[in-house]
């Protein structure tokens, strides 16, 4: 008879327990980043799941619906979905998504909604016949294994003209000083206001100072100074946990575009990264995943080593998400997930 025990995790000590047991996490798994942004609606849990020699743990933000006894369920901004350990190549996960069922129906859980991790291994097998896992677009990530040289080749041949002209106009330094993050995150406020980016990516000053105190991953920022006026006029907030860098957050100054300072921030980190023998530099996909937009096309000129990245939808009692879906008025072919909450992001 299998044995099989499922806990419900959501004190720092169990949680840094469980990633520790599991090895194989993204700073997006942390108890740190569960808890650096969150709204008061919201509780991060860790769903650990063992069973014989393997563990699989899944994190998750659970929501209150308002004006409703019922909760949903979905994941950080970024790249999560579970995480796991010791999985046979044979791994059947019915006893698993039976104890996930479980957890959700008697937690009156009705929807849930997480972004895959393309760095994370067997999170498709994990979560396969449980809702619907959909690809939506790509990443790019940079194989920080290979030479460094070869990783240049295969940059666009106007990216490296680009990164020549940024590196003779630039001098590069980390961010040391508080003055030194207080400009980043001003050159961060006007870029997203450049871009009109959504109010969701203006995070508060205090989501920046919190990923840098963290001690659950290494958060760094690189600075580039532009060599005239000596002043700093672009930075990129970049993040590792195990072999895996993440390219967080950046900004340039409007009067410095020209200088293309963001290419110069991430060929940078790349010979950083290099140097410190890691596996990946994920730069992430397009806006709302798209893989045809600027942003996306701006990233893959570092890089043709595309990740598939998914989406996992799971509907767990389709009678009460139907209702929500009448009360709140929510057209047929709005494709938000979960559709009840579409009203919410359109404010």
């Amino acid at each position: 008879m299998t044995h099989s025990t499922f806990d419900i995790i959501t004190t720092k000590k169990d949680w840094d327990r469980a990633l520790e047991r599991i090895g194989d996490f993204d700073f997006y798994h942390t108890y740190d980043y569960h808890h650096i942004g969150l709204k008061a609606y919201q509780t991060p849990t860790l769903l650990k799941y063992s069973q014989d020699d393997f563990t699989i743990a899944l994190p998750l933000l659970i929501q209150k619906i308002e004006g409703t006894s019922y909760y949903d369920a979905t994941s950080v901004y970024g790249y999560a979905g579970p995480i796991s350990t010791n999985l046979p190549n044979d791994f059947d996960n019915t006893e698993f998504i039976k104890r996930l069922k479980l957890y959700f129906e008697n937690h009156h859980i009705i929807a849930v909604f997480s972004r895959l991790n393309p760095y994370i291994n067997n999170q498709k097998s994990i979560l396969n016949n449980y809702g619907n896992l959909t690809q939506q677009g790509s990443v790019v990530n940079i194989d920080i294994t290979l030479n460094a040289d070869i990783q240049r080749q295969n940059y666009q041949s106007r990216l490296k003209t680009h990164v020549n002209k940024s590196r003779r106009n630039c001098d590069i330094k980390k961010a040391t000083s508080k003055d030194d993050v207080q400009e980043f995150i001003a050159i961060y406020y006007e870029n997203m206001k450049r871009v009109n980016a959504e109010d969701s990516y203006f995070f508060d000053k205090n989501y920046f100072l919190e990923i840098l105190n963290s001690t659950d991953f290494e958060s760094e920022i690189l600075l580039a100074i532009d060599k005239q006026t000596k002043q700093i006029i672009a930075g990129s907030m970049f993040i590792t946990t195990n072999n895996i860098v993440q390219y967080h957050l950046s900004g340039c100054k409007n009067d410095f575009l020209h200088l293309m300072p963001i290419k110069l921030l991430i060929d940078e980190m790349r010979l950083i990264a290099t140097q410190r023998k890691l596996h990946f530099l994920n730069l992430g996909g397009g806006l709302g995943s798209n893989n045809s937009d600027t942003l996306f096309r701006f990233k893959s000129s570092f890089s043709k080593d595309f990740k598939d990245f998914y989406l996992w939808k799971l509907i767990v009692n389709k009678t009460v998400y139907e209702g929500l879906v009448q009360n709140n008025n929510v057209k047929e072919d709005v494709s938000y997930f979960p559709k009840y909450r579409f009203l919410e992001t359109a404010k």
